[in-house]
């Protein structure tokens, strides 16, 4: 597995399709967050922001190969092994625009609440953020899962099923996403530091059951 990770990750980097959804995220950050606004009002925005940008990778990843190359990928390492792959370097480049964001905005926020009436520490409101962070990639990776290949093959489905379950995923009430943003919110409006860590589970769950069929999928259609 660690061979074919290296190979996704050179894959990706060479093929510098990873620009465009870098530079959506960090336009979307210039656009809503500022520097001195509530740290915990813009650790959740960029979290939220984070969620379409996950589920933007997964494709990247899994449409990456020629057909050839991806024939042969998964003769050798199986075609379950090879996808799985696929998903988490688009999870770990997810995860690592998220810290990097994070701790822009931790650091360039203002540490109060809301009202500016309470003091809230940097160190956890980043912790927080960096969970909900954690929450929003997960749940955004698994929509990536599940609205690609090889669920979804013809682009005119797929990216508009994409971009409708990145939306619901940031807005629908029970979605572990939407709880770790509005739990930010919240802390904000009242001053303490939420940790998310049931939403964290959630995504996290969403993410394994996810990949479990997408890998099953895979590897029935395979030659």
């Amino acid at each position: 597995m660690t061979a074919l990770l290296r190979y996704q990750c050179a894959l990706l980097l060479r093929s510098q399709r990873w620009l465009p959804p870098l530079v959506l995220y960090a336009a979307v950050l210039a656009v809503g967050v500022q520097a001195g606004q509530p740290v915990l009002d813009s650790l959740g925005y960029a979290a939220a922001a984070l969620l379409p940008v996950a589920a933007w990778l997964v494709r990247i990843c899994v449409t990456g190969e020629p057909p050839a190359a991806r024939a042969c990928v998964a003769a050798a390492a199986g075609p379950a092994r090879a996808h799985l792959a696929c998903v988490l370097v688009a999870l770990g480049a997810a995860v690592l625009l998220g810290t990097a964001a994070t701790v822009v905005v931790t650091l360039t926020g203002a540490p109060v609440s809301a009202d500016h009436a309470t003091r809230v520490p940097r160190l956890p409101a980043g912790t927080a953020g960096l969970l909900a962070v954690l929450v929003c990639a997960l749940l955004g990776t698994a929509v990536g899962v599940l609205t690609g290949p090889p669920l979804l093959r013809a682009p005119g489905r797929a990216v508009p099923a994409m971009l409708l379950g990145a939306l619901l995923s940031v807005v629908a009430t029970g979605s572990p996403a939407q709880a770790a943003v509005t739990g930010l919110v919240t802390g904000s409006q009242s001053g303490r530091v939420p940790l998310p860590l049931l939403p964290l589970a959630g995504a996290a769950l969403a993410l394994a059951a996810a990949a479990a069929v997408a890998c099953a999928l895979v590897s029935r259609r395979a030659p």
